[in-house]
């Protein structure tokens, strides 16, 4: 039952819709999960940290999305793997804890667009000119994408949730396994008028400017390609930007089935389970992507599992 207590510290949250027999087997399905997720990203930072040959503006800009992955994903999981295993009527997480995960929730919606932004533009310099390549992507270039990157992302959910955390709230249910925006001026019983405005022109400048990014560097990118009679060219192009591309779409029909789903509350139960998958999907699915079509990290990983097998092979043929 909801309470209606005033700017009430505890609010309390939703259970996802997991029958009593499917509890463990969900359970442990989003912890083999979230420890594939932190394995992987977690390896591939460690790769291109260690490996300078793959200290290269794509591999650094991904370091990007590692971290990206690794802090989304651990504001989430620990948390809603936790409340899976206590009764519904047990799910209570204070105000300023919800604010904070809902600050790395759309953090985390934001910088996936910001950093795949730069990303293309990487590409696109690599492709259409690259004897300038090296000349123009260097590590202070990098570094300053990478700021413009994450700190655009820190300003406009910074003013997303200062306009929400203004509001006195008069309920304490969040309609949601975890706190976002939405569900939090949805607490309120004042005019929200100006959270929906802002949050929409928020939500249409970023995917405009998003998919805006995404048509014309890989609009310029396809006529060099054409233009181009190089078959290693169109080689390199198809490869990395295919990688890039599948990424970026997997990133917005995750985020789109999210933000439509919240527009309908008949199917408040896909709405939960979207916002889950949300954060895993990618995850789950970006390591796996870049590291299939990576030369660079495939060949680091089979001189590495060499390199053990035949350590393994000459302590045992020592032993015996």
């Amino acid at each position: 039952m909801e309470n209606y207590t005033f700017n009430s510290p505890t609010l309390q949250l939703e259970a996802l819709n997991v029958s009593e027999a499917s509890v463990y087997p969900v359970f442990l399905l989003f912890l083999f999960a979230y420890l594939f997720i932190l394995f992987a990203n977690v390896g591939i930072a460690v790769l291109v940290f260690i490996d300078k040959n793959l200290h290269q503006p794509m591999y650094l800009l991904f370091c990007n999305l590692t971290f990206h992955e690794i802090l989304g994903n651990s504001i989430l999981m620990p948390r809603l793997l936790l409340d899976m295993m206590k009764p519904s009527s047990e799910l209570f997480i204070s105000y300023y804890e919800c604010v904070v995960q809902a600050f790395i929730a759309h953090l985390f919606g934001t910088t996936a667009h910001t950093v795949l932004m730069i990303m293309a533009f990487d590409r696109y310099v690599a492709i259409s000119n690259p004897l300038r390549y090296a000349a123009i992507m260097t590590n202070k270039m990098v570094m300053k994408l990478t700021a413009s990157a994450w700190g655009v992302a820190l300003v406009l959910v910074g003013v997303l949730l200062g306009l929400t955390i203004r509001l006195n709230r008069c309920r304490t249910l969040i309609e949601s396994p975890y706190c976002d925006n939405a569900s939090l001026f949805k607490l309120s019983c004042e005019s929200v008028f100006i959270n929906n405005v802002y949050g929409i022109t928020f939500t249409v400048v970023l995917l405009t400017a998003s998919l805006g990014t995404m048509v014309i560097t890989y609009t310029k990118i396809t006529v060099v390609c054409l233009t181009s009679k190089s078959k290693s060219l169109n080689s390199k192009a198809l490869k990395t930007c295919s990688t890039h591309l599948v990424v970026y779409l997997i990133m917005v029909f995750c985020g789109m089935s999210n933000i439509t789903l919240h527009r309908f509350p008949q199917y408040s139960d896909y709405r939960k389970l979207s916002i889950v998958l949300f954060h895993v999907v990618p995850g789950i699915l970006n390591p796996v992507i870049y590291g299939m079509q990576s030369k660079e990290i495939q060949l680091f990983l089979r001189k590495l599992f060499q390199s053990k097998i035949s350590f393994h092979f000459g302590t045992f043929t020592n032993k015996t």
